[in-house]
C-alpha cells in the first residue's frame, strides 16, 4: 500500500532544507473542519517561494488556491487564513464539493 501524502515529518524536513538551500518557505495547516474535509485538522503543506510543495492540506483546486496565497505570504511575511466550503462561492471555484468546510493557517517560515 502506497500513499500520496507526505509524513509530518518528510514535510517539516522538506521546509528546513529549503530555509537552508535559502529559499522563501510558506506552510500551511489544516487548523478547522466542519463536516466532510479530505484532510484532517493538523495537516500541513510546504510550498517554496517557485511554487514548488509537498504534503496535503485537501486535494485538488484547493490546493493551487493555498500554493497561490501562500506566495503571497512569502513575499509579504503576513500570515492569513483560508477558509474554503460549499457555502461559499469560492469554495466551488477551489473544487471543494464534499460537503464540508476548511480552514487553513499559512504561515511563512524564518
Amino acid at each position: 500500500m502506497t500513499t500520496t501524502v507526505s509524513r509530518d515529518e518528510d514535510i517539516l524536513k522538506a521546509a528546513e532544507d529549503w530555509r537552508k538551500a535559502g529559499r522563501g518557505v510558506a506552510l500551511a495547516t489544516v487548523v478547522e473542519t466542519w463536516g466532510s474535509a479530505p484532510r484532517p485538522v493538523g495537516s500541513n503543506l510546504v510550498i517554496d517561494e517557485d511554487g514548488n510543495f509537498l504534503g496535503s492540506v485537501s486535494g485538488g483546486c484547493v490546493e493551487g488556491a493555498v500554493i497561490t496565497e501562500a506566495l503571497d505570504v512569502i513575499g509579504s511575511g503576513k500570515p492569513r487564513t483560508l477558509e474554503f466550503g460549499v457555502a461559499d462561492e469560492t469554495a466551488w471555484k477551489a473544487g471543494l464539493s464534499c460537503g464540508g468546510t476548511i480552514r487553513v493557517y499559512v504561515e511563512k517560515v524564518d
